[in-house]
């Protein structure tokens, strides 16, 4: 019997960018493409296609692994019963700092026949050891929502020439954007694009050295939830604007049904703190995140005290000696 990734939203889940995903996703066990079966886990034949998450990566110094991601991939079909496959997650691709992630996603659209049970992928697993994460260079994704509608979760890692086009997408349930520098134009698409199926949005905005040129303007548009009608689990974080996105929050139509809200990462402080406390109550949420932040300890006391029944986040306050504020992940 064919195993289905998991779909349950685990709403208080901190994705890191230093998660290379090689041991478990979506809830599946990984099989990495291109080994030998004595290589496989347990030296075995390979797993039920079914049964695992498939982790594709390509190593010009290791000897494990092909050198050229077309390779890895040119493997996969030919030894998988892709049919079967629900979860793809691709690492490390050659000179993935210099060359983008455009032909991978172009495989995958051409091959798309070939995947009918696909439901998840993640594009560039990379930890900061093989590539910093705003020199990853990443693709345009349209291709992915358009080849593979029943698709639940995509998830992206690195903002260097991410694209993407608004689209209407009938199953996507969970997207993720981790970057040190989210184009504004990737901000407009997603705000423009129906999601009617989506619960859960996250959205890692940078900083404009690295692409970061998004705005509150951009992110209004998502905060009114016309076209989202199932985000119950909203993450707008990593940001310099981090106040700013309080306040919009604080008057936002979408939150009243949010079950989980998280400004982490970026650079909240007591004017943001303010906004969220006179704004519209928050007293409905399981979970609010406010890690990495810098408010004062007396903010801090006020936050939690105006919500005693929710699970604050509070961690990773960071000084206030000086005015330079920082988001948590940039290069």
């Amino acid at each position: 019997m064919r195993n289905e990734p998991e779909t349950m939203i685990h709403y208080t889940e901190l994705p890191s960018h230093y998660e290379r995903y090689d041991e478990k996703y979506a809830g599946l066990r990984i099989a990495d493409a291109a080994l030998d079966e004595d290589e496989q886990e347990g030296g075995g034949p390979l797993p039920e296609a079914g049964a695992v998450a498939w982790r594709l990566t390509a190593s010009e110094e290791s000897e494990d692994f092909p050198e050229k991601i077309e390779e890895t991939l040119d493997w996969f079909f030919d030894h998988v019963d892709t049919s079967q496959v629900t979860a793809l997650v691709f690492g490390e691709w050659e000179e993935c700092y210099e060359e983008s992630a455009d032909p991978i996603v172009a495989r995958l659209a051409a091959e798309a026949e070939r995947l009918p049970a696909l439901r998840a992928i993640f594009l560039g697993a990379i930890s900061p050891e093989e590539s910093e994460i705003s020199w990853i260079q990443q693709a345009d994704i349209t291709p992915l929502l358009e080849a593979f509608p029943k698709l639940e979760r995509l998830e992206v890692r690195g903002g260097s020439e991410l694209r993407m086009g608004p689209v209407r997408h009938d199953a996507l349930r969970m997207l993720r954007m981790e970057t040190g520098g989210l184009p504004g134009d990737v901000v407009r698409a997603v705000a423009g694009s129906d999601l009617p199926a989506l619960e859960l949005l996250e959205l890692w905005f940078g900083i404009d050295q690295y692409g970061g040129d998004a705005t509150i303007n951009d992110v209004a548009p998502i905060m009114s939830g016309e076209r989202l009608p199932a985000l119950r689990h909203l993450r707008l974080q990593n940001s310099e604007f981090q106040d700013e996105i309080a306040a919009a929050v604080a008057a936002a139509p979408i939150v009243g049904r949010l079950e989980s809200l998280s400004l982490s990462m970026g650079s909240l402080g007591d004017a943001g703190a303010e906004a969220l406390l006179s704004g519209q109550p928050l007293t409905h949420l399981r979970w609010l995140n406010l890690d990495h932040h810098f408010m004062s300890a007396s903010m801090m006391e006020r936050v939690a005290k105006a919500l005693p029944g929710v699970e604050v986040v509070l961690s990773g306050r960071e000084s206030r000696e000086n005015s330079w504020r920082f988001v948590a992940v940039s290069e």
